[in-house]
């Protein structure tokens, strides 16, 4: 059973690291590029303010975007942008996501996100957590994937693992940190490749940040993973 309540405090937290870290930098940060291929830095922050609008607008039973188009568009459109602009733009719409989060709902009903995508409105926040935590490592400021708290790694990784778990194209495959393990791929009654490695790896590999470099595979070669 999802804690929403934990997880949107949680979500205020990464949300206030996010903040403090990005506040101490210039505006020439926001132009420059990073680490996801084609964005700026202002299209991560960009993506994250519309990202949280588009959440409040799951938990309040409207379309996650109006169109994937649109959607683009509102990331190009706020990419330039100063950087107090970005800074106030992601603290305005994080504050939009909470109030709505602390309104009394159902939380057991289901709700459709991106794609025909349906989940647990008790999701949700972890979803934005997730958002939050990944996307302040793409900025390149200094926050690493050895950064984020352990229960979101373990978390994230027990959510990827279970995304890519019945995929055709993914071979049977166990990952382990030495101490927790998961199954992932096409079901089979043994797994067909073992990876080993830091929870930080782990997740980076799973969450499309890190090549698996270093990462130890067993049974096979490093399985390719589908875009998520």
């Amino acid at each position: 059973m999802m804690d929403h309540a934990h997880d949107l405090a949680s979500v205020r937290d990464a949300t206030d690291r996010l903040l403090t870290a990005v506040g101490k930098l210039d505006n020439a940060f926001v132009t420059e590029s990073s680490r996801l291929p084609g964005w700026s830095r202002g299209h991560v922050l960009a993506h994250l303010a519309r990202n949280a609008d588009a959440l409040v607008n799951v938990l309040e039973g409207r379309p996650m975007y109006v169109s994937g188009e649109a959607r683009d568009a509102d990331i190009e459109r706020d990419a330039p942008r100063p950087l107090d602009a970005q800074l106030a733009d992601v603290r305005e719409s994080a504050a939009r996501f909470q109030d709505v989060g602390a309104a009394p709902a159902d939380w057991t009903r289901t709700v459709e996100l991106r794609n025909g995508v349906t989940d647990s409105a008790s999701r949700v926040p972890f979803r934005r957590w997730a958002e939050v935590e990944l996307h302040h490592v793409d900025l390149g400021a200094g926050y690493e994937l050895e950064d984020l708290p352990a229960e979101f790694t373990e978390r994230e990784t027990d959510f990827l693992a279970a995304r890519f778990a019945g995929h055709p194209d993914v071979p049977p495959t166990r990952l382990t940190d030495g101490t927790r393990a998961w199954t992932t791929g096409r079901e089979s009654d043994a797994p067909e490749v073992t990876v080993t490695g830091p929870p930080a790896d782990l997740l980076g590999w799973l969450a499309g940040r890190r090549a698996g470099s270093a990462l130890t595979v067993k049974g096979g070669a490093l399985p390719t993973l589908p875009p998520l």
